[in-house]
Order: C-alpha cells, then structure tokens, then sequence
C-alpha cells in the first residue's frame, strides 16, 4: 500500500462543489429516465448532497441553478444546508430556456431581449448577496446554426457590452466567471466556443472575471490540459466543472472516458498553483445523471477526482525537472507515468479511515439505507428536473 502520509495536508484542502441539478432528473434531448426518491424542490437537492459529503468529506458546498433553485427564503435555505453540513456556493445563470432567447440571450440583436438577460443576472447577484456567494457562473447557449444568420463580430461587441454592464453590479468579494462550449445547442458558430474567447472577454472586465473551464467542453483531441497551464498562468483559471464524455458533451461521471487525462489535467493543476484552499481555482462537478443513481453518482466522480488528485500530488517535481532539463525523454514520461500507474485507493481508504470517514464511501452509501428511504417518502409532487 502507497504511503500518503506525506501529502495528507494537501489532501485535506481539497473540496469539490456539487450542483443541485445533479440530483434532479437530466438526460439528453431525446430523454429523460425519472428515478424513484428525486428532490422536488432545493431544500432536498442540498439534503441528497450533503450525503455525498458525509462519506467523502470532500463536497462541503452545494451550488445552485437560477431560475431551477430560487425560493422564497433564501436565509432558511442557507440554514438548512448547515444544518446538513454543508453551504451554498456558486449561483448558476440561465438564459437558455426562455422563448426570447432563441437567437440569443446578452448577444441578442434587440435590446429588449439583451436587457431582460442583463436583469437576469442582476437578479442572480441579488441572490449571491443573501446566500453569502463568491461566484457568478455564466454559460451562454448563445450563437447561431447558419452562415449569415447574424453579424457574428457584431455579437462579440454586443456580449463584451453586456458583461461589462454585469461585471459592474458584482460585489468586491465577488467573482464574474465566464464558461466556455465550442458547439451545442448552437451548431455553425457559439459565441463563446473556446478558452481564448472567454479570456479575451473576462480580461477586457477586470481582475475579479476568470474563466471557467469545463472538461466536457472541448473538441475531440484537445490538450485540456495546456489550456488549464495558459490560464493559471495567465491568472484567469476561475473554476472547473468536472464531468467526462466519449463523444459530445455527456455530463458523465468524472474520468469515465480517459482517467488518464484528468490525471494530466490535475498535475498542471497541482504544478501551476492552481490547487489548494488559498489558490482561488474552484473545483465543482457538472453532471446530469440519467442512467445512473444520482447520489453514487457524484460519490464516485469526487472519489475519482480524489485518486487522480493523489497521483498528481505524487509526482517526484525535483526529479522530473532534472530529467527535463537533462532532455532525458523517456526518463521525464517515466516518472508522471509511475505517479499515473500508482495505486492509491488503499492509501487512500486508510486516508479517510483516519479522518473519521468510511474507508469506501460508495459502500457506507449504500448501507446507509438513504436511497431506499427517499423512494419511499419522496411519493407525490413534481419531481426537479431540467426546467423545473
């Protein structure tokens, strides 16, 4: 079994934001499968997350969907996640399922519609001042399915102009967090489609705008993780929103497509400074589980995202850097292909079993008898879902 003694005190800062959308009922546009036990409103959305935290210790905070996730009271909502252990995080935008929004929302041509997506989120920083927020997450659907249909420079400008008017009402302790989507639901150009975009936007803000990046989010081929090491030394690596996908973007469970790769992407992480409670890069997953139990779901991707963190933090950096500076090639690979290909479950279990936690969290979950007890009481109602 590895010994982690060594890098247990950086293990202990991690912590992984859940969204509440997670638990509701999602799926792709052909369909959607409901699940016995599914929230019917936030208050059980921040019940199931805090049982992902309570066997892994690694998701103290929930993050919220406006319009999905809005209440009457959100001080009795904040009570309520810490009463289960947990707090509200990032407050999530929406301007893709509205019928004003069907050729754009801030990029629109008309500036009714611009406006209405403006107040929007004006209405979200209202929100992030009573949940007690750091961040304002914002993910465009917009952009156009034809050549022509829309001046796409003069949406550029258009967008610049209305996340300046959004950046201006955020607070000093807050955060305009720009996510990227090269393609979908827009299929000819999206109007934030890449990494250099959305930086070419946030830094035009000022220092309090970042961009999020997303793992899902990119074409076939992409080296994410030169993008993750550009924007952590660019200082504008805001946010991750951890998910896996084969082909477009799936929302799947955390390094189900290439473990390999979000091992890649966590050493850059870990090497540029971008990991631990003082960095001020946010870790979040963003899944929407439709074939998969919900709460397993997320209790295996913060698990995933925890191996993988290890096996970044066990790279030997003074002899990598001495090989790389030597150009011994295949002495350099070797060494982040041992730190990749070491088995850290069982220090890990050990990890958490010295912490007070389960040793397999996805175990102690399912002798919890949680799931079978939410079937049964959560009887009636509508179910949360996309839209709802």
């Amino acid at each position: 079994m590895t010994d982690l003694t060594a890098i247990a005190p950086l293990l202990d800062q991690q912590a992984i934001e859940l969204p509440s959308w997670a638990f509701g009922n999602s799926g792709t546009r052909f369909k959607v499968f409901a699940q016995p036990g599914v929230p019917r409103d936030p208050f059980e959305k921040i019940a199931d997350a805090a049982q992902v935290h309570r066997v892994t210790g690694l998701a103290p905070t929930v993050a919220l969907h406006i319009p999905w996730d809005k209440v009457d009271d959100y001080a009795e909502l904040h009570r309520h996640a810490e009463d289960h252990g947990v707090a509200l995080g990032t407050i999530n935008s929406n301007t893709f399922q509205d019928d004003d929004y069907k050729l754009g929302s801030v990029t629109h041509s008309d500036p009714r519609i611009r406006q209405k997506a403006i107040d929007h989120h004006y209405e979200c920083i209202d929100i992030m001042g009573e949940t007690g927020s750091r961040d304002l997450k914002i993910w465009l659907a917009d952009g156009t399915n034809y050549p022509g249909q829309d001046d796409i420079r003069a949406r550029q400008d258009r967008l610049a102009d209305s996340l300046a008017k959004i950046y201006d009402r955020i607070g000093p302790e807050q955060r305009l967090v720009l996510e990227y989507k090269f393609f979908e639901p827009a299929f000819y150009h999206t109007d934030v489609p890449d990494w250099g975009t959305a930086y070419a936007q946030v830094a035009a803000l000022g220092e309090r705008a970042v961009v999020c990046l997303d793992t899902g989010h990119h074409a076939p081929g992409t080296n994410i993780e030169f993008i993750v090491m550009q924007l952590l030394r660019l200082g504008k690596l805001g946010s991750f929103d951890f998910n896996s996908r084969f082909y477009a973007d799936d929302d799947l469970i955390v390094g189900a497509a290439d473990p390999f790769q979000l091992f890649r992407i966590l050493y850059e992480v870990v090497r540029g400074g971008g990991y631990g409670a003082d960095s001020g890069v946010a870790f979040m997953l963003d899944q929407c589980h439709n074939i998969e139990d919900k709460i397993p779901g997320q209790i295996r991707s913060v698990l995933n995202v925890q191996e993988m963190t290890a096996r970044a933090l066990l790279v030997d950096g003074e002899a990598l850097a001495a090989a790389q500076a030597a150009g011994d090639v295949l002495a350099a690979n070797g060494i982040l292909m041992d730190a990749f290909y070491t088995d850290v479950r069982p220090g890990l279990a050990a990890y958490r079993e010295s912490r007070g936690l389960p040793a397999d969290p996805m175990a102690a979950y399912a002798a919890s008898g949680y799931g079978s007890s939410i079937a049964a009481s959560r009887v009636g109602g509508a179910q949360a879902g996309w839209g709802a």
